[in-house]
């Protein structure tokens, strides 16, 4: 009898999850307008930098699955309640974690942390304010510029241990993958 090593694939357990995640997205999604896309891509964006800022202020990998819950709960909690926008809601969130920083001891690449805030922060606030069709653009770079980010943090070692090497890599497949859509959308 031959033995089969499964070991390669379990490891990958978070790209197998990303995969069926945006799956279930993009049929949910099927009908949506490109304006509709642009908006709720547009709309979540800023939670993916809030995150790792969150998460390197705690100083604890482990808390990333964790912290991710409850940023989902934030950005859904709050586009039911339609009172505030979920974008500008994280941007101030993440302006003051990143303000927390220095006056406890900034964390460990809080410099970059900081440029990653005010960097994706501003592709989806820009993305969100121009035309749909322009906007997929920049919120498209936006998602795919984060898959990079992940990488980066997921490889280099003078950012790894910022957040769970497992989302680093679950969240590089997911932004690649939402920024492709947003690519060939309309």
């Amino acid at each position: 009898m031959t033995h089969i090593n499964t070991a390669p694939l379990t490891r990958r357990w978070p790209t197998f999850a990303a995969l069926a995640l945006w799956a279930a997205q993009a049929a949910a999604s099927a009908s949506d307008t490109l304006a509709d896309s642009v908006e709720g891509f547009g709309q979540v964006l800023p939670l993916l930098p809030l995150l790792y800022v969150v998460i390197n202020q705690l100083g604890t990998p482990r808390a990333t699955w964790p912290v991710l819950g409850g940023g989902l709960v934030l950005v859904l909690g709050l586009q039911a309640l339609d009172v505030v926008s979920p974008a500008g809601a994280m941007i101030g969130i993440a302006l003051a974690v990143l303000l927390w920083g220095p006056l406890r001891g900034a964390p460990r690449a809080w410099g970059l942390q900081a440029a990653g805030v005010v960097g994706f922060g501003a592709l989806a606030v820009t993305g969100l304010v121009v035309d749909p069709e322009v906007g997929r653009w920049v919120v498209a770079a936006g998602w795919l510029g984060h898959g990079v980010w992940d990488l980066a943090h997921l490889t280099l070692e003078r950012l790894k241990g910022v957040v769970a090497p497992t989302f680093a890599e679950w969240c590089a497949v997911v932004d690649v993958l939402v920024g492709a859509e947003l690519l060939i959308a309309g």
